[in-house]
């Protein structure tokens, strides 16, 4: 998929719901109260922003520093609007990666710690909420009682999360295996004619040399870099308690009553979800499913509205700062090759 394509898909999926769900639960009541609403909470929930968007970019710097590398802290908050960008055009979110890995390596930063960097950011949010999700569901059963989709989605997450830590775990136990899982692929792309017969002992010498960066970079984390690591999940706890205060101050400006340990266990176990849908950055299900799940906080008048609300102070604006961010640290071009999508598509 090319970033063109990625952002359309993006914006469609994401306009039709918000569309339908205001539709199909606001009504006059709905429009007293956003006309009434405290205009001071619009800058409230813009500071929060800013604050966890630089928060993001020091657990960043935090990060390459216990892999004995070293990042400005300009770079770590450019790499945190990245993040934003190619998640939202990628299914599982599963596009900022890319992104952040090549723009660390143009910085001088191998790629094997730049993958490790970029997994551990995202590792230490899921590490995170899986003890914060538990919390929630067996202090707040009733978001998911009754709730069949919800309960689909949520089983296919605890599956897809359990697979993930069992790779994670065994690329680290296992570093031989993984590798001779890199031979074998490497010989495929050459069958199919991606690789040409002569680059495969190079590029298989050169996975093999990754794989040893990553997980020697990893042990690093827990070694000499722990106390940049500690400092790295300081920030992460920071920057979830950050994000999860906007729905409290949106619901507290429109003048409802609000309880926001309840908010913050809510929006826990939807961004847990979130991660691993399928739709480009989330789309659709961010704003449905937020919908049917806030309307457990505020009326259903004003679910939806708090929902993209929600979503749109969180993900959109970053999106966009990280749309202009791509555009001058990589192009069109670069980003479509990053994605593997092609220029003429």
């Amino acid at each position: 998929m090319t970033v063109r394509k990625g952002i359309a898909l993006f914006a469609a999926i994401s306009l039709a719901v918000s569309a339908a769900v205001l539709l199909s639960t606001a009504d006059r009541a709905t429009v007293r109260l956003i006309l009434s609403a405290k205009p001071e909470g619009v800058l409230i929930v813009l500071g929060l922003m800013a604050l966890a968007w630089l928060v993001d970019g020091l657990r960043f710097c935090a990060l390459a520093r216990a892999a004995q590398e070293r990042i400005g802290f300009r770079l770590g908050v450019a790499l945190t609007f990245l993040n934003y960008f190619g998640s939202a055009i990628t299914p599982m979110q599963s596009g900022g990666g890319p992104f952040q890995v090549y723009v660390l390596y143009r910085n001088g930063v191998p790629i094997g710690k730049g993958v490790a960097i970029t997994l551990t950011r995202t590792l230490l949010t899921l590490f995170i909420l899986g003890f914060v999700v538990p919390v929630a569901l067996v202090t707040n059963p009733q978001f998911l009682a009754g709730q069949h989709i919800m309960q689909g989605v949520f089983s296919y997450v605890v599956l897809f999360v359990l697979l993930t830590w069992t790779v994670v775990v065994l690329s680290l136990i296992r570093p031989q295996l993984v590798k001779r899982l890199g031979t074998a692929f490497t010989l495929f792309l050459k069958r199919i004619g991606i690789v040409k017969p002569k680059a495969v002992l190079r590029t298989v010498r050169r996975i093999n040399h990754e794989i040893d960066n990553y997980s020697e970079n990893f042990r690093l984390f827990f070694s000499t870099g722990r106390l940049h690591f500690a400092f790295a999940l300081i920030c992460s706890v920071f920057h979830l308690l950050l994000i999860f205060s906007v729905l409290p101050v949106l619901i507290w400006a429109v003048s409802l009553p609000v309880c926001y340990v309840q908010a913050l266990m809510a929006q826990a176990l939807f961004l847990f979800v979130l991660y691993f849908v399928p739709t480009p950055g989330g789309s659709g299900i961010a704003e449905g499913g937020g919908a049917v799940l806030f309307r457990l906080l505020v009326p259903l008048n004003m679910a939806g509205v708090m929902a993209i609300g929600w979503r749109f102070f969180t993900e959109y604006l970053a999106i966009a700062l990280g749309a202009v961010v791509a555009v001058r640290l990589l192009g069109w071009g670069l980003a479509d090759e990053l994605l593997g999508g092609r220029k003429d598509d």
